[in-house]
């Protein structure tokens, strides 16, 4: 009778560990981003939000030497993925990578949101899920300095090379300009590379990051001709089908936008930028 009490007891105290083991793991999942479920230990501390920039768009997405000397993504686009990491109890990855290929890396699930001066273009629509509109700007037309006289009209930019940055909303600008020769690189840097040696008589870039450009780059200049596009305002990318994700990311927009929060960041990175 002994040995059958020592097995009921010892069976007990494994169906109670068992359960015990299930219950931890239903709750170490949670809401955390779907590529981060596996690797979760207990609690919001161990979420982890992973976005994707390319850090190439001052003053949305930058880098600059921190005090430690060491290279650091900054921008007011990063300050608003800051503030979506905190109000979702998450610690903020952030990975560099080229424009071109953060949809993908979206899709794939490598990354959970993508912050980058991102467009709502239609087209984009049928591949992601973006956020509400949470800042706007106009598109500048970037030359020589010697040379901004010559283009103070769209239509001055007929059979002109441009340069414009792969998969932007500034491409699809460039493609409409009669006989145009387009050079579409990945990085705005290349593309300033590609104007000052002379590869490109133009470059179209959006009009805080052509203003950060002009002011740190000698010999090139914004001039009057002025692009227009019904696409102007950007987005956080959300994987397609994620509705609590875009949910929590337009309830953080909101809040930044009515507390005037995106202005305040808009302003110190503009200012960041320029040194």
């Amino acid at each position: 009778m002994k040995k059958w009490g020592i097995l009921i007891v010892a069976l007990m105290m494994v169906t109670t560990v068992l359960a015990a083991c299930g219950q931890n793991k239903n709750n170490a999942a949670g809401n955390i981003p779907a590529n981060n479920q596996g690797a979760a230990n207990n609690g919001a501390a161990s979420k982890k939000l992973i976005i994707g920039t390319s850090a190439d768009f001052p003053p949305y997405e930058f880098k600059i030497k921190n005090e430690k000397g060491d290279n650091e993504i900054v921008g007011f686009d990063i300050e608003i993925a800051k503030e979506i990491a905190k109000d979702l109890g998450a610690e903020l990855e952030i990975k560099d990578m080229q424009f071109d290929s953060l949809l993908n890396e979206l899709e794939s699930g490598r990354v959970d949101l993508v912050i980058s001066g991102l467009s709502p273009k239609p087209e984009r629509a049928k591949q992601i899920d973006m956020s509400k509109i949470y800042y706007k700007a106009e598109q500048s037309i970037v030359s020589l300095t010697e040379n901004k006289d010559k283009y103070g009209s769209m239509e001055s930019l007929e059979g002109l090379k441009i340069g414009v940055q792969k998969g932007s909303i500034q491409e699809d600008m460039a493609k409409t300009v009669p006989n145009a020769k387009l050079t579409s690189l990945g990085k705005i840097n290349d593309i300033i590379m590609q104007l000052k040696s002379g590869r490109v008589d133009v470059a179209i870039i959006e009009g805080p990051v052509a203003e950060s450009f002009v002011k740190n780059v000698d010999g090139i200049s914004i001039t009057d001709a002025k692009p227009v596009t019904e696409d102007e305002g950007y987005v956080v990318g959300v994987k397609k089908g994620n509705k609590e994700m875009l949910d929590q990311v337009n309830a953080t927009l909101d809040r930044l936008l009515s507390d005037g929060s995106i202005d305040k960041f808009v302003t110190e990175a503009s200012a960041l930028a320029e040194k």
